[in-house]
């Protein structure tokens, strides 16, 4: 872990480790918070490394919005996460739009949307891999880069 993390970093890094704990990604056989790891290391200033390191907590975990407040993250931090969350229900290029909408997040969005069409992290990569790739990541990327 790097030694020079800012405040809300730290936090956010404590919260997400607490939160993930051990879980493995079932894809690439790493541990989880390897990924939100990386995210945080594409990304400048504090705000959205702690961004990164949350930006799937609240979607896959039993975190909410209101205990990242309690735990103290700012409400930037806090905003930010929201726009990275999924909603149920919500098409996925809607919801790479609404995350585009914020500064903070479409900035981590557009490193989470690389890290995941990087297809080396996967032993052994399927057509299903290959066609979310297609379908999923690569229109992503196109609506954050014209954000």
């Amino acid at each position: 872990m790097q030694q020079t993390m800012g405040p809300q970093e730290r936090l956010a890094y404590e919260v997400a480790r607490r939160a993930h704990g051990d879980t493995v990604n079932p894809k690439t056989g790493e541990v989880y918070l390897t990924h939100p790891a990386h995210v945080a290391a594409q990304v400048e200033g504090d705000t959205a490394k702690a961004v990164a390191w949350l930006h799937d907590v609240v979607e896959d975990t039993d975190v909410t919005l209101d205990d990242l407040r309690v735990a103290g993250l700012s409400e930037e931090v806090v905003r930010g996460v929201d726009a990275m969350t999924h909603r149920a229900g919500e098409e996925y290029l809607a919801f790479v739009s609404r995350a585009a909408a914020d500064p903070v997040a479409r900035v981590v969005k557009e490193a989470d949307v690389r890290h995941n069409l990087d297809l080396g992290r996967i032993p052994e990569p399927t057509e299903r891999d290959l066609e979310r790739v297609r379908t999923k990541y690569l229109p992503a990327l196109r609506i954050l880069r014209r954000a």
